[in-house]
């Protein structure tokens, strides 16, 4: 079952502060910053492997008690920064249960073998050249 189909919402909490930076004496008086609760020891919509690749791929995001927070206050707008914050968490959601790739063992062709070994070869006469030159000046 894919995320997109699983409706996380009713399990969501939402908190609200006031954003930080810009925005002039509006920013004073305005909870537009949203973070996002997401309990996921509570969670009956996942699974306990998907809870342990949470734990593992997520753990800045995860405080002691199992709770995923994530925030934004990108915009002025509590109503568009709740919606960004939803889709931050399916984003990181898809991201942290995506399977991995099977890393597929590769030979080294027989071509690049010959030339090391060539290059190792003209390295070592190199070598003995210098050694029998330096006998002559003896």
């Amino acid at each position: 079952m894919k995320l997109n189909e699983r409706n996380f919402e009713p399990e969501f909490k939402f908190k609200t502060s006031k954003s930080s930076g810009a925005g002039g004496q509006h920013v004073n008086t305005t909870e537009t910053k949203v973070e996002l609760i997401f309990d996921i020891n509570e969670s009956a919509l996942l699974s306990d492997t998907e809870k342990v690749k949470l734990f593992k791929n997520l753990g800045g995001y995860i405080n002691d008690s199992g709770e995923l927070r994530i925030n934004t206050s990108e915009s002025r707008s509590q109503a568009s920064n709740k919606e960004k914050v939803v889709k931050k968490f399916y984003a990181m959601l898809e991201k942290a249960l995506k399977k991995e790739k099977r890393r597929i063992p590769t030979k080294v062709p027989v071509a690049v073998k010959e030339n090391i070994l060539k290059k190792k070869k003209q390295h070592s006469q190199k070598k003995e050249d210098r050694r029998l030159n330096t006998r002559d000046l003896l």
